[in-house]
């Protein structure tokens, strides 16, 4: 699913009335309807639903949705803030449709004219679309403030009005604004908006609505983000042969693990044969040994050093190496990781302890090989390339860094963004907040580096990964709560992420 930007939504819109064709009063009406219908669904005619409108089209859109509840009886009360100036045409032609059934409209021309809320009225907030580009001020901001004080549950159309779609809304003074939906109902593609940490608390649950815009325009027109969904990942998995091998399905290494962080390299190295690879090497130390024999008896084992890896100098077997996952920081891993840039030529699968060090000696950026993949989670992201003013900012740093070093990189959270070398950034559409556990990270790790070592590309490896390891946790959640989900339920339910998929 692409993710468009608001000039593109903008001409999406064109483009589905000059070629369906259809015209825009009927387009917003269409809009207007797939609202109602989620609403009816999910509210009953106990509340008062008291619609507040700009005099934009996402204030249309509120007047028509306020004409299709009254038309089965629901209490409908719409909210208009007075300024001289008209509405857009599809706004005044709604208005008047209005006008014909017994809504009752008010007009709010200062504070003491706002209506009484309480937790039996349905706030719907059609103030203002995805076109704003400067804070929300006078009577607006003042409207807004009020909305987010009540007890009301609020469902914002289209955007939570006062956020940005493209860029962040934060301000200096933090004041900026902004609805607080319990709910919003966006219509047919995510926004790149409501995927980013700094406006969860604006969006609340985000639905995606059909609306029906033109299959034609999103095939055609380039973005820059995806939302990855079943699709994406329909064109990428691939289904096992009848006549193979495990020499077929790739050789893998995982150099993990350290006295007392055994665990990492156990989960990543499970995590890593579950991806389906077809042999795997955990690189160890030798006081882990007895524990990776028991617990993963599928991975072979190779010794280095007493309590933390101290050295490895065969690559070249291998079609894909992992490392990081609890190795511990040691001075002696700044030349690990060097002799493994230096002659392992194929891309690496970098995570946890291994960006630690990385961080701390940057000289070493440069010897990372092409394609290879880093995993950090948002705090070591900082610490491996500085701090960004804002999560749209983080965005765009690490696109910089994966094109400048040419890297993939998966900074992991919720929707895990992958950036990727030629500039295209990817969301994932799985996982949930039960995967905020220790060791999910180790499992993720595992299941990219066994995805690689497949001959997944670079890119695939990243998406396919990030899916599978989200879905996997989805499911376990759905079967033990998120609330009990471990790291080692992840790699339980992976058989069933693929099931799904395949």
């Amino acid at each position: 699913m692409k993710i468009f930007s608001v000039h593109q939504i903008k001409k999406w819109d064109s483009f589905t009335i000059h070629h369906e064709p259809i015209k825009s009063i009927d387009l917003m009406e269409r809009a207007a309807t797939a609202c109602f219908d989620w609403i009816i669904q999910n509210f009953d005619d106990e509340y008062h639903f008291k619609i507040f409108c700009g005099k934009g089209n996402n204030g249309g859109d509120g007047l028509a949705i306020a004409r299709l509840l009254k038309s089965i009886k629901y209490k409908v009360s719409v909210y208009i803030p007075f300024n001289n100036s008209p509405g857009s045409d599809d706004f005044e032609k709604n208005l008047k449709k209005l006008k014909k059934t017994s809504a009752h409209i008010f007009y709010l021309k200062d504070e003491p004219s706002f209506p009484d809320l309480s937790n039996q009225d349905i706030i719907i907030d059609a103030l203002f679309g995805t076109g704003l580009n400067k804070p929300a001020a006078g009577l607006y901001a003042t409207l807004i403030d009020f909305i987010n004080s009540s007890n009301s549950k609020i469902i914002s159309i289209d955007v939570p009005s006062g956020l940005y779609t493209d860029k962040s809304s934060k301000i200096e003074d933090d004041r900026q604004a902004i609805i607080k939906a319990d709910y919003t109902l966006t219509f047919q593609n995510q926004k790149l908006a409501f995927l980013l940490p700094e406006n969860e608390p604006f969006t609340g649950q985000v639905f995606l609505l059909d609306i029906g815009l033109s299959e034609e325009y999103e095939e055609k027109e380039e973005s820059q983000f995806e939302f990855i969904s079943n699709n994406l990942l329909s064109a990428i998995y691939r289904r096992r042969k009848e006549f193979s091998n495990k020499g077929n399905y790739g050789y893998a290494s995982l150099l993990a693990g350290s006295y007392g962080m055994m665990g990492a390299a156990v989960l990543s190295s499970s995590a890593c044969l579950r991806s389906g690879v077809g042999k795997l090497t955990s690189v160890i130390c030798e006081s882990g040994y007895e524990i990776m024999q028991t617990s993963v008896p599928e991975a072979m084992c190779k010794v280095s050093g007493e309590k933390y890896i101290t050295g490895f100098s065969s690559f070249e077997s291998f079609d894909a190496i992992g490392i990081g996952p609890g190795i511990g920081r040691y001075d002696s891993h700044k030349k690990l990781l060097q002799d493994l840039f230096t002659n392992f030529k194929k891309p690496i699968v970098i995570d946890a302890d291994a960006l630690n060090i990385l961080s701390e000696n940057q000289d070493l950026y440069s010897l990372i090989p092409a394609k290879s993949i880093i995993t950090p989670h948002p705090k070591e992201f900082e610490r491996l390339f500085g701090k960004s003013e804002s999560d749209f900012d983080r965005i765009d740093l690490a696109l910089s860094k994966a094109n400048e070093l040419n890297i993939f990189i998966v900074l992991k959270g919720h929707y895990t963004f992958i950036a990727t070398p030629d500039g295209k950034g990817y969301f994932n559409s799985t996982g949930n907040a039960g995967m905020a556990t220790a060791g999910a990270g180790d499992v993720l790790t595992g299941i990219i580096t066994g995805l690689l070592a497949q001959n997944y590309s670079s890119l695939n490896s990243c998406i396919l990964g990030v899916y599978l390891h989200g879905l996997a946790g989805d499911i376990a959640a759905a079967e033990i709560s998120q609330e009990a989900l471990i790291a080692g339920d992840i790699i339980d339910y992976l058989g069933e992420a693929f099931k799904n998929i395949s």
